[in-house]
């Protein structure tokens, strides 16, 4: 994943081989946001070592867009200033199919990944066993993995509030691709190794949270992505 910006930011080595660089795949990750405590915790969980792309480091829990992802039912639509925020950036801003399958992978991965299932029960869906909710997601930052990695991803950031979604903090389980599931302070994040991006997104996130704490739907959305071996930051 990359990040971008009005000028250069400290990014990893690029493959300087004449290897041609993957295109960006759709992905989508959340920032699940606990406030029932003194200061504001994110659930983070390690990649497995056997991962290509970034193993043994803590991340939040997200991944690719799959193609059911388009065909998901789901309750509770994606708030109109989010959606909007999400089509930026894309030729065909018109259609809402694609905005709202990426916001729907966050919320499946958050599921396979942390068996937290943010919607009602639906035992009668054979894609999930409930149906996700997109009422109460933020859409706080887009990052697109610089070329040169063997894996790139277009990656679409969220924040949700446990207590918005009715998330018992309490009831986290690790998965087959998430181990060591935890929460820590937005503030503090010493006790894991996280990637470049993942704490620069953090770094805008503490910065939301001070500028408001509710985290107002329309806010502006960094966006990271490289130009010219160059490390760039947009806004959306």
């Amino acid at each position: 994943m990359t990040a971008s910006g009005d000028g250069p930011v400290n990014s990893p080595p690029l493959n300087t081989s004449k290897t041609r660089s993957p295109r960006p795949r759709d992905a989508a990750s959340i920032m699940l946001l606990d406030r029932s405590q003194a200061t504001v915790r994110v659930l983070v969980g390690r990649r497995h070592k056997a991962h290509v792309f970034m193993p043994n480091l803590h991340v939040f829990p997200g991944g690719r867009r799959d193609r059911d992802d388009y065909r998901l039912p789901f309750c509770g639509h994606i708030h109109p200033a989010v959606l909007e925020r999400l089509k930026t950036g894309y030729k065909h801003s018109a259609s809402e199919s694609r905005p709202r399958a990426i916001a729907l992978a966050a919320l499946r991965e958050l599921y396979e990944e942390a068996s937290i299932a943010v919607g009602p029960k639906d035992c009668g869906n054979t894609l999930l066993p409930f149906l996700p909710d997109l009422t109460n997601l933020r859409y706080m930052a887009r990052a697109i993995t610089p070329p040169g990695h063997p894996r790139r991803f277009d990656t679409h950031f969220f924040a949700l509030f446990t207590d918005e979604a009715g998330v018992d903090p309490d009831d986290i389980r690790d998965s087959r691709e998430l181990e060591d599931l935890r929460w820590i302070d937005v503030n503090d994040v010493s006790e894991v190794q996280l990637p470049d991006i993942t704490e620069i997104i953090l770094g805008d996130l503490r910065a939301s949270l001070q500028s408001d704490a509710s985290l107002p739907f329309g806010r502006p959305v960094p966006f990271y992505y490289t130009r010219h071996g160059r490390f760039v930051r947009d806004l959306l």
